[in-house]
């Protein structure tokens, strides 16, 4: 398989190119500083539990408890923002995170903050992030070219990696001089100015869902995709397999700097901001380097740098040499997820962006709570550095399979939208809600192509799967050799009427027409309604 690299249309676009689009810049610069809140707060709250009992498991809980909710809801969320009005949407919930984040400051402020109400606090905190992440990646195809997509990708890892860098090191300063409320407070400042960067922002062409989907069609609809996706569930595989044992360096950092290495919370800022400065590196860096090498070995040389990182951060005391293995483990984490998290903007479809995305963050996020929920166990049980050294060799185990699952190549794939099926002729138009509705397409294929025509089925099967389709098959009839039925079921009318108006692509088209070049005559379709309210599709089996 041909990996994805730089091709001759790939040039190298700089990361700043999104900046010049105003829109997009303002509201990047708000999204910064509700980042850099986000990571003051995730610092002040893991201070406060550094000096329990079981101090492990508590201050990894607090990473478990920020991710659990997008592990839990980014799917629903994802649903929302394919439906319904992604800036309200956006602007609601940062007043949400807002409110919480004032709560946190009083309760602290007060003293009346137990680890049992932080933590679920953090978790309400947790479920706003949720809401928002699905809602703002599908939003960013609005706002800059498509050919700046992956620059736009790379300027958001750069915006999370900015505030890694500079969140927890005015974190660590204030929590020395004024204890943990102050960066509560600033962090509901920081969301307080994304809400409203969101409310001054007025899109062109307001976005318009004709006829929203119900929620639990909606949410079928997007899993239905992502199962059978080939290339989605590719791409999740490779973020996985990378997430859950880097996550062991992020949930157990604050230890390290606490135990082995005798620092502060000034301390413990300074290393989160040398993996933040190493990130941001790799950023800015990222374009020119993808003229040089292949995704693939990117993946590779990202997985080996990280690896080597947790060996260093897990057995060595020297801080200067933490330091340094901490900016190229910083660069890694942006290679990898830069790389994977465009490559997902740019095959989804439109459709379903926002919840194939979401499905993204679900693996993102809940590798990364579960991850740290485990190292966190490992690190109690066995100590520091067993759970780093534990956690090097798995990263090495999943680097090594980049081979055995490389990222697609994605540059001649065709993900526009196309309607090409012929209009509808009908006897009566079907309500909508009817259904399940039952599609049949007979081919006549000569026996010498009946090979060449199986093989070119198989790849029009994922299509009408990944748009609608809740079964498919392929039949031919016993009484002749030359005919061939598809079948497949979709859920409702209205379902197949999407199909028809925007959710196949230039791929589906062309895997279509494959098929249709093999056969002798123009297909014959048929579509099957429900004669009668009540059960459709029964089974004859006998009362005991």
């Amino acid at each position: 398989m041909v990996t994805a690299g730089a091709g001759p249309d790939d040039r190298p676009a700089s990361a700043w190119a999104p900046l010049r689009t105003v829109v997009y810049r303002n509201l990047w610069l708000a999204l910064l500083a509700a980042n850099i809140g986000t990571w003051m707060q995730t610092v002040g709250a893991q201070w406060l539990l550094i000096h329990h009992s079981n101090a492990s498991t508590l201050v990894a809980l607090v990473q478990t408890a920020s991710l659990l909710p997008v592990l839990l809801l980014a799917l629903p969320a994802g649903v929302l923002a394919d439906n319904f009005d992604r800036r309200h949407l956006l602007i609601a919930v940062q007043l949400f995170l807002v409110a919480v984040a004032v709560a946190l400051t009083l309760l602290t402020l007060t003293d009346r903050m137990p680890p049992a109400l932080l933590l679920t606090l953090t978790f309400a905190f947790g479920v706003g992030q949720a809401l928002t992440l699905p809602a703002w990646a599908a939003v960013i195809p609005e706002l800059v070219p498509q050919d700046q997509l992956r620059s736009a990708s790379a300027l958001g890892s750069i915006s999370v990696n900015v505030a890694r860098a500079v969140g927890p090191a005015v974190a660590g300063v204030l929590i020395a001089r004024t204890g943990v409320a102050p960066v509560f407070g600033i962090n509901a400042v920081a969301f307080g100015i994304f809400a409203y960067a969101l409310w001054r922002w007025r899109p062109r062409n307001a976005r318009a869902v004709e006829v929203p989907e119900r929620f639990t069609a909606a949410l079928r609809a997007g899993s239905r995709y992502v199962r059978h996706s080939p290339t989605v569930r590719r791409l999740l595989r490779r973020a996985l397999v990378f997430v859950v044992p880097a996550s062991a360096l992020w949930a157990l950092l604050p230890l390290v700097a606490a135990r082995r290495l005798g620092l502060g919370s000034g301390g413990y800022g300074l290393l989160l901001a040398a993996l933040g400065v190493g990130a941001i590196t790799g950023g800015v860096l990222l374009a020119v380097i993808r003229t040089r090498l292949s995704a693939n070995q990117l993946l590779l040389i990202a997985g080996v740098l990280f690896t080597v990182a947790l060996t260093v951060v897990g057995t060595v005391r020297v801080v200067p040499l933490v330091l340094l293995a901490l900016l190229p483990a910083g660069m890694a984490w942006v290679t990898v997820l830069a790389n994977v998290n465009a490559e997902m903007q740019l095959f989804l479809p439109s459709w379903v962006r926002a919840r194939g995305l979401a499905v993204y963050q679900v693996c993102f996020a809940g590798g990364q709570a579960v991850g740290a929920l485990v190292w966190g166990l490992v690190a109690d049980m066995a100590g520091l550095v067993v759970a780093y050294l534990a956690a090097a060799a798995l990263m090495l185990v999943g680097t090594a399979t980049s081979r055995l699952w490389p990222l697609p190549d994605l540059r001649s794939v065709n993900r526009e939208p196309a309607a090409y099926w012929p209009q509808l002729h009908l006897a009566r138009e079907p309500d909508p809600g009817v259904g399940p509705v039952l599609v049949t397409v007979q081919y006549t294929v000569r026996p010498e192509r009946v090979g060449s025509f199986l093989a070119a089925m198989d790849q029009v099967r994922g299509a009408r799967q990944r748009t609608g389709a809740m079964r498919w098959g392929l039949f031919r009839p016993a009484e002749t050799t030359d005919r061939f039925v598809e079948v497949y079921l979709v859920p409702s009318w209205d379902e197949h009427l999407r199909q028809h108006g925007g959710r196949l692509t230039g791929e589906d088209r062309a895997a279509e027409e494959r098929a249709r070049e093999l056969t002798d005559d123009e297909p014959e379709v048929r579509h099957l309604v429900p004669a009668a309210a009540g059960p459709t599709l029964s089974d004859d089996r006998e009362e005991l």
